[in-house]
């Protein structure tokens, strides 16, 4: 007996998972290296607000800030620091 003898949802699920996957590959991983690239961001600034407190150049540890650092970089780091000095 196959696991697809009587099961049609299982079957009809496995074809529409796999055409969303190869329709949405490139955004999807657009999506997952941006997440990660915000993580990376927000341990920045948590280990940045240890070090960066005595310098006077703290800055908030929030999902806002570790976007811009996660889409910017580097640039999105002279960024913040303007935005916090305005």
């Amino acid at each position: 007996m196959s696991v697809f003898s009587g099961d049609g949802p299982w079957l009809t699920a496995i074809i529409f998972a796999v055409l969303f996957l190869v329709i949405f590959r490139r955004p999807l991983g657009w999506l997952i290296r941006l997440a990660f690239r915000s993580l990376l961001g927000f341990g920045f600034l948590a280990a940045w607000s240890y070090s960066g407190i005595a310098a006077g150049l703290a800055l908030g540890v929030n999902a806002f800030n570790a976007i811009t650092l996660g889409l910017l970089g580097l640039p999105g780091l002279g960024l913040l620091f303007l935005l916090r000095l305005t």
